[in-house]
């Protein structure tokens, strides 16, 4: 990213909570003093990222932690509750309407379940070329643009008029990401993209997904719980808890001296050839309701080297070397002392 230059995508305290509202037998209860009253999961809390053109940032963090929600918000799928979201300096939510119906096409996302993504109703030729026919991005034939779509997602053309169920696993997400690439998208959020394939067809997936980045110049948020791959596929990741990104660095920084005691927790459970002979355990506890966050910092029930003042103050995303910011009272000498 050329110094001065607007970031390609930015989200600048995001926020999205879900509220769910009284029903009618709630509401009666409530006004006979009965202790009722609505429930709001905090999904995202104050969410800071930018993601530079051509690049993958890795998005990785335990199962309800928020990076699902965070990644429909980039795409466009749902609004933030609160928060802006920046496409190269500008913000979405400003933009004229039809600014903004092409910005949507220009980022697309490919979900987690390839059975559960795709109409089991329409065959792939529709679910396909849909988009690019309604947004008016096909000149001619059909048949020939999605069988150019297909085979750029590694599909054989001559099976566009099969349905879903007719195919793998494997393939039906290739089937999802020539969906995505019919519309000529410059970024793709990948939302555990791979984690409902076996091993090996992972591989392959992940190799496609390298391809097209060199092929298209396309841009990457990859949101995984497996550490391994956003290892190999990722140029910079983000640690996130409970809602809140908590560190963020480049792959190598990340995995060679992770910062944030989460962070280190989550590393540590990643086998290794050099540790075989390591017995590893889990992060300690449960992660915490995001209908009640803890006060302070959302990890210090957990956290083994909690001070009291975690359980006060949110901990300030520091940098603590070039590129690599972690948010822990432990960098900050200050709250170190007064904790002694």
């Amino acid at each position: 990213m050329n110094e001065g230059a607007p970031p390609f995508l930015e989200l600048r305290g995001i926020v999205r909570n879900f509220s769910k509202k009284l029903d009618f037998a709630e509401r009666i209860a409530a006004r006979l003093g009965a202790p009722v009253a609505e429930q709001t999961v905090h999904a995202v809390d104050r969410v800071d990222l930018r993601v530079a053109k051509g690049e993958v940032l890795g998005l990785v963090g335990e199962s309800g932690c928020g990076k699902s929600t965070l990644g429909r918000v980039v795409a466009g799928i749902m609004p933030p509750t609160a928060g802006q979201v920046l496409w190269h300096g500008k913000d979405t939510a400003s933009m004229p309407a039809e600014e903004a119906r092409a910005t949507k096409l220009l980022v697309q996302m490919i979900f987690q379940d390839p059975y559960a993504s795709l109409n089991p109703r329409m065959r792939v030729r529709d679910i396909i070329g849909e988009a690019p026919k309604v947004h008016g991005l096909v000149d001619g034939d059909l048949d020939s643009y999605v069988g150019q779509q297909m085979r750029r997602a590694g599909l054989d053309p001559t099976y566009m008029r099969r349905y879903p169920h007719q195919f793998s696993g494997g393939q039906r997400q290739r089937i999802g990401i020539a969906r995505a690439l019919a519309v000529h998208p410059e970024f793709i959020v990948c939302d555990e993209a791979v984690a409902a394939l076996d091993v090996s067809i992972q591989a392959q997936v992940l190799n496609l997904f390298m391809q097209l980045r060199a092929e298209l110049g396309l841009t990457y948020l990859f949101i995984s719980h497996d550490l391994g791959v956003v290892e190999h596929l990722s140029d910079r990741v983000a640690i996130m808890y409970l809602g809140r990104v908590v560190e963020q660095a480049p792959t190598e920084e990340i995995f060679g001296h992770p910062n944030h005691p989460y962070t280190q927790a989550l590393l540590s459970e990643v086998p290794r050839i050099e540790s075989r002979r390591k017995r590893f355990h889990s992060v300690k506890g449960e992660i915490p309701s995001p209908l009640n966050p803890p006060p302070g910092c959302h990890f210090h029930p957990r956290c083994p080297r909690a001070m009291p003042v975690c359980r006060e103050i949110q901990p300030a995303l520091l940098e603590i070397a070039p590129g690599h910011i972690s948010a822990c009272h432990l960098n900050d000498p200050a709250m170190v002392a007064q904790a002694a």
